[in-house]
């Protein structure tokens, strides 16, 4: 039986209060639910499975430990929690307990002695050589960015990164190379960055502005890295703070979208012999860079990061689907109330059933929502369909959605029509990531007036309309732009690919053609193997292909028949 509403609408902003506290992933880890109402706990434990959790068992080590009841309950669990034999308890797990109480506290942070702020909203308990962190759904983090205690939390996190990194220092591979970090500068890149550092590469780095964390800019320029970034930057100070990082002359580019490697061509062609090479980590920006390649242009090699199966079927699926959809839920409860139609079991769209596509339509399904892909390839259309979805073209689809959103990476996805189409205050989202994914533009100049309704949200309103629809952050890629980006574990993996993609290049790269390059698949496997070990699992070994001799050629005839003659 699908619980209340209103249950749904408990544990659906209990479980994001998690993940917008500790920017946390939900899928893949192993929880405990003690105490409260059974309806309570049953609800929040259908919730936390259909985004991929798993409830731990009595003698398994636990990640997110969920108290609903009284404060007594909660401390002798987290007792018999850190009790349990930790053979595959990595080095620095950290549980975390959860105060879900929905009517009142669950959990007495006095009773676990001495706790110290770790990063907002979240309070560390170093009882044990097993650090406990404390985070309580009913009290919001204090307005404070904390920068350096996000970037100590993020790092905790990243373990496979780290190892990565640790690899490539003792190797002395880096020694030398000057590396310009071009992403979203938040806590998780940062660590990136510091990392590159301590393998023993000189790093710049540089952000777009609606993509800069100040704090953390900050941060990083205490620690001496030269920062090309800030929030207020106009465009034409970013393309100015974008040059400046390029006429450092990096020998490598990481970068997420695209835009600066663009740029060196556009702008900087004298760069490109001095390269080595760049990685590019999104669909949009291969794309991209393929038609260079394709026409002859592309000056360097270009590692396909987005391509390796270590980043897509991890950071596109699980990390934008859970961030994407939390991070616009997040701004819809901030609306006022009557402000728009979005609620736990109402409909939505969700635009393209690409790797996003399909991770953004798990985690609204899972918060009870109802949904329906608008898809133009056929093959992934019937995907869709045999998950579980409705199917519809898009200007049918979105009539009656509460929710639109578009995971396509492509421009003019959300046309003025399917605007127009939408039913009254809906709400109309990015989660792929292009500029005019949503033809914002196009509608201002057919006459739409915008109105702002909220943080982050405004109005529009065709002429002759009698309705608006919501559209969220400009139609920027919202748990970007609105929120902390992908969970942190999601982006040690695609790091990981990052120094991976970085050892690629500097092993390889003058054997490398000046095309988009696919990573090495070994990558991925040491990738995999390293997460799979962060997060208390054991592979099978790999299995050694027999090789053939070289005058012996395998036997390829049937013995379904009986014995060859």
């Amino acid at each position: 039986m699908r619980p209340d509403p209103d249950t749904l609408a408990w544990a659906s902003a209990a479980v994001r209060h998690l993940a917008r506290t500790t920017n946390l992933l939900i899928a893949a880890r192993r929880f405990r639910i003690i105490g409260g109402d059974p309806r309570d706990a049953a609800a929040l434990d259908a919730l936390l499975t259909a985004l991929g959790a798993r409830a731990a068992a009595a003698d398994e080590r636990i990640d997110h430990l969920w108290c609903l009841g009284t404060p007594e309950q909660s401390a002798t669990a987290v007792q018999s929690a850190i009790a349990v034999p930790a053979a595959d308890q990595p080095r620095g797990h950290t549980l975390v307990v959860i105060d879900a109480g929905r009517h009142q506290p669950a959990v007495d942070e006095d009773a676990f002695g001495p706790v110290t702020p770790v990063r907002p909203g979240v309070l560390g308990v170093p009882m044990t050589s097993d650090d406990v962190s404390l985070v309580s759904t009913g009290r919001e983090p204090e307005d404070d960015p904390a920068a350096e205690a996000r970037l100590r939390w993020a790092r905790r996190a990243m373990p496979v990164s780290r190892a990565v990194a640790a690899e490539l220092r003792d190797q002395g591979l880096l020694r030398g190379t000057r590396i310009g970090v071009a992403m979203v500068l938040e806590p998780k890149t940062a660590v990136l960055s510091l990392l590159l550092r301590e393998a023993g590469a000189e790093v710049v780095v540089y952000a777009h502005a609606d993509e800069t964390d100040d704090a953390v800019a900050a941060v990083l320029r205490r620690t001496g890295l030269p920062v090309f970034a800030d929030s207020s930057a106009t465009l034409d100070e970013q393309k100015a703070l974008a040059l400046a990082m390029l006429d450092t002359r990096p020998h490598v580019l990481l970068d997420d979208g695209a835009h600066v490697i663009r740029l060196a061509h556009q702008e900087r062609p004298d760069l490109l012999p001095t390269m080595v090479g760049a990685a590019e980590e999104t669909t949009s920006g291969l794309t991209a860079l393929r038609v260079l390649a394709d026409r002859g242009q592309l000056g360097i090699p270009v590692v396909a990061v987005n391509d390796a199966r270590t980043k897509t079927f991890f950071d596109n699926r699980y990390g934008t689907g859970q961030s994407t959809v939390f991070a616009v839920l997040d701004l819809v409860d901030a609306l006022p109330s009557g402000t728009h139609t979005v609620r736990p079991g109402g409909s939505a769209v969700v635009v393209g059933y690409g790797h996003v596509g399909e991770g953004v339509a798990l985690v609204l399904r899972a918060l009870g929502f109802h949904v329906t892909v608008a898809e133009t390839d056929p093959v992934r259309a019937l995907q869709a369909r045999f998950a579980g979805h409705a199917v519809a073209p898009l200007i049918e689809a979105v009539r009656d959605a509460d929710l639109v959103m578009s995971a396509t990476g492509v421009a003019d996805t959300i046309t003025v029509e399917v605007l127009r189409a939408c039913a009254a205050d809906a709400v109309v989202a990015v989660a792929g990531g292009v500029d005019q994914e949503i033809a914002i533009d196009a509608a201002l100049a057919t006459g739409a007036e915008r109105v702002v309704v909220g943080r982050k949200a405004e109005r529009f309103t065709f002429p002759g309309a009698e309705h608006g629809v919501l559209v969220l952050d400009d139609g920027g890629c919202i748990n970007i732009t609105a929120a902390e980006g992908n969970p942190i574990e999601i982006m040690d993996l695609s790091f990981a690919v990052q120094l991976g993609a970085v050892r690629m290049l500097l092993e390889r790269g003058d054997e490398l053609d000046r095309a988009v390059v696919p990573v090495d698949p070994a990558v991925d496997d040491a990738t995999a193997r390293a997460a799979l070990a962060a997060f208390g699992s054991r592979a099978e070994p790999p299995v050694p292909v027999a090789a053939q001799p070289a005058d012996r050629q395998p036997d390829v005839r049937t013995t379904r028949f009986g014995a060859p003659a």
